[in-house]
């Protein structure tokens, strides 16, 4: 292992360990995210404390590694069945590196759930997407479309070449593409593994090689930010349109500079406060996880497990000029 990464290791550790002790009495649930310091994974902490809060019983320990990688993640993994936690509930840098450690966490009686970015189904007792991996796919393409009438060359700035769900949503949106937005042409797509400066490089190769390029898609809450400073630097607002999967709170400049006509995403609180939710449930034996189980998530409402033991939370919503304002001031 090389000094970087032992650095990154026992960083991630001192972020489980100073979490501090648990009430005996109570269930340890630890979210666990693709890193640390990324708003999206911020706001979905927000809501796994609601839940807890919520639920009286519930302590969360909000943890994950300094850089996006399955590494970091296998690493606080084994810190956290070393504490005998009561429940993982884990967006994955990589769905299959992390099935060995997560086997031996369920192997040790801790429930395991994968969120946001999922797990091999043998790593987990289920997983919670954000939203229909089709309709996510489709809309990420149509926010594009939507300001092209004359169609033209787009981009995806994507996260990690290794994110299950970066990878579905595209594959998904390349699939629409032919049927219902035949005069969009999609050109490339590179990875910017979730990290500013390399999303940033990533963007600026893109408008560099391309350069009828009208529109770069970035499904990605760190990719979309770095476009969008990339357009607004190099003077292409009204050129290069930026859209994708952005937290209003960050990017609300973009829409009101007009590097940006319009983005979209689910509501990260939510999403933190339906994994805890979950991972509680399975973890306590109120609800169990196999195909065709219909399990409460509180306040949100309830998801049905698929033949995978997957299910979806509900529907991305776009925020443009007209409303985020609104919503940036939340989340």
């Amino acid at each position: 292992m090389s000094i970087f990464r032992k650095l990154l290791a026992t960083a991630a550790i001192a972020a489980v360990m100073f979490a501090g002790p648990a009430n005996a009495e109570s269930t340890k649930i630890a979210l666990v995210v693709k890193s640390l310091g990324n708003g999206f994974f911020d706001a979905a902490n927000k809501g796994a404390q609601e839940a807890a809060k919520e639920l009286g019983d519930v302590e969360v320990i909000y943890t994950g590694p300094t850089a996006a990688t399955a590494e970091g993640q296998i690493e606080i993994v084994n810190s956290l069945i070393a504490q005998n936690v009561n429940a993982i509930a884990i967006s994955a840098n990589d769905p299959d590196a992390l099935v060995p450690v997560l086997k031996k966490a369920m192997d040790r009686g801790i429930t395991v759930i994968s969120w946001d970015s999922g797990v091999a189904p043998e790593g987990r007792q289920m997983h919670l997407n954000p939203s229909d991996t089709d309709l996510i796919g489709e809309t990420i393409i149509k926010l594009a479309a939507d300001y092209l009438p004359e169609g033209g060359d787009v981009a995806i700035l994507s996260a990690s070449s290794t994110a299950t769900n970066q990878n579905a949503w595209i594959e998904a949106a390349k699939k629409v593409l032919p049927e219902k937005f035949p005069k969009i042409n999609l050109v490339a797509t590179v990875y910017g593994d979730d990290d500013s400066v390399k999303s940033t490089n990533e963007a600026k190769g893109l408008i560099a090689s391309h350069p009828d390029l009208k529109a770069i898609i970035a499904p990605t809450t760190v990719g979309v930010v770095a476009a969008a400073q990339v357009v607004t630097d190099q003077n292409l607002i009204g050129k290069v349109n930026v859209t994708g999967l952005a937290l209003p709170s960050e990017f609300k400049q973009f829409i009101d500079n007009g590097a940006s006509q319009a983005v979209a995403l689910w509501n990260p609180i939510d999403l933190g406060y339906s994994a805890v939710y979950l991972a509680h449930g399975i973890a306590t034996g109120k609800a169990k996880a196999e195909p065709g189980a219909r399990l409460s998530i509180g306040k949100v409402g309830e998801v049905t497990l698929d033949d995978t033991n997957s299910a979806a939370m509900a529907p991305p919503f776009q925020f443009d000029k007209s409303n985020i304002e609104e919503f940036s001031k939340i989340y």
